[in-house]
């Protein structure tokens, strides 16, 4: 996938087109990612013992392809492109030419 957890992305499509956030976790199987901030949900849970209850709210998983890296040179939206390094290891680069580091 083109994204990792901690990077910035931009929405390119649906209800919260043009929203930026972070990427919290990534679904690899399904293909999904959450984003802080983008696609809320919420659900009512029942107060128990240990917890009250209420109506929380948490960003639902969208999948990858909704998303564009944010290219830290020039600050937009930018297709990702991955080149093999001498050493064997893969960097993944913006439209500007600039390495974008994993954020692991």
């Amino acid at each position: 996938m083109h994204v990792t957890k901690g990077d910035t992305v931009q929405v390119i499509s649906g209800d919260d087109k043009g929203k930026r956030g972070t990427v919290l976790r990534v679904y690899p199987k399904t293909g999904r990612v959450a984003v802080d901030g983008v696609n809320l949900a919420k659900r009512h849970r029942k107060p128990t013992q240990e917890s009250e209850g209420g109506i929380m709210t948490f960003p639902a998983p969208m999948h990858h392809s909704k998303v564009m890296l944010i290219d830290p040179k020039t600050d937009i939206p930018t297709r990702v492109r991955r080149r093999r390094d001498a050493d064997g290891t893969v960097e993944r680069l913006g439209k500007s030419g600039v390495n974008i580091p994993r954020n692991r």
